[in-house]
């Protein structure tokens, strides 16, 4: 069976929206590694409509990070959305109906992991629905002060084992849960 990954970027107040803003300055050689390491297991892309929408208005013509680009154009992506019609990203397939059928569905067949790249509310939801088997933090040593926040005032108790844990050398804690065995 499939793995289902999250790898997010968060400061130290929660904040996982709009990284770019306050990341580049720690964004380090060691999590350079970090994350080539994590894509090389990712087969399949599973993204929620605010990452898509963001993200097919840039990667398909970026002109920068064109490791990452490739990656990101090229490997199947699947999209969970309530009110998208279609998606026109290429290799990107458009889920509706039952998000947790669908990724359950795609756990079933073979290949590498499925990695949630961004979108923070459909990494809750999977997590909710125990579809997320690890979610790495990749906490910065920054106070974002606001922004979405990972798990708002009203998420549920989630018990979770360290997996692994790791610090570059600019002071990021790179720490990768997975589900508690009960």
């Amino acid at each position: 069976m499939r793995k289902v990954t999250s790898g997010l970027f968060i400061s130290l107040d929660g904040v996982v929206e709009a990284p770019h803003l306050w990341q580049f300055d720690v964004f380090d050689e060691d999590m350079g590694d970090a994350m080539t390491q994590f894509l090389a297991d990712i087969d399949t892309v599973l993204l929620g409509r605010v990452t898509y929408q963001e993200w097919a208005a840039y990667w398909p013509n970026a002109t920068t990070d064109g490791e990452y680009a490739v990656f990101i154009n090229d490997t199947p992506k699947y999209v969970a959305s309530t009110t998208l019609n279609q998606v026109d990203w290429r290799n990107s397939t458009l889920i509706t109906g039952d998000v947790a059928a669908a990724v359950a569905n795609l756990k079933a067949q073979s290949g590498g992991n499925i990695g949630i790249q961004g979108s923070p509310t459909l990494v809750r939801y999977l997590l909710s629905v125990g579809l997320l088997d690890e979610l790495t933090l990749m906490i910065h040593p920054v106070i974002a002060g606001r922004g979405q926040r990972l798990f708002p005032g009203d998420s549920e108790l989630k018990r979770m084992a360290l997996i692994d844990s790791r610090i570059t050398g600019s002071g990021v804690a790179m720490l990768t849960y997975g589900k508690k065995a009960e």
